[in-house]
């Protein structure tokens, strides 16, 4: 089993690819499509396997909504963080990334536990949208 998509609600498409694309490194999917309107949001490739759907809240809420059965403007129940795991130097070159782009990098700890057991390290930091995300990596 593996997790095939993550929706993050955002308020930019276009800034969020940004952040997402530019900052991050991931590779786009569906892009033109989107800006051509054939698709109605963009996404972030991940792996080979798993995506992160990058969707604009005033526009599919209520879409959203009527397939998931929430309420109260959300479109799904709020998660904490979503936490990415990596190679070293993956980790570090990201990390370098963002502090170059003036994000606020939080420390997260060393030797936290996660799906892979303990990993050696992990910080903390929000996308333009105040998405909580995470990375860490484990020994090799």
């Amino acid at each position: 089993m593996d997790v095939d998509h993550i929706v993050l609600w955002v308020d930019d498409s276009k800034r969020s690819l940004k952040f997402y694309v530019d900052i991050l490194g991931f590779e786009t999917v569906r892009v033109e499509e989107f800006h051509t309107g054939k698709a109605r949001f963009p996404s972030v490739r991940i792996n080979e396997r798993t995506i992160f759907d990058i969707m604009d809240r005033n526009d599919l809420l209520s879409l959203v909504q009527s397939f998931t059965g929430s309420s109260a403007g959300i479109g799904g129940k709020p998660i904490n963080h979503v936490c990415l795991s990596m190679s070293a130097s993956e980790f570090t070159a990201m990390s370098e990334r963002l502090v170059d782009n003036g994000i606020d990098v939080r420390p997260g700890g060393e030797n936290v536990f996660g799906a892979q057991g303990h990993a050696v390290r992990s910080v903390y930091f929000n996308d333009p949208d105040g998405n909580v995300l995470e990375i860490r990596y484990y020994e090799d």
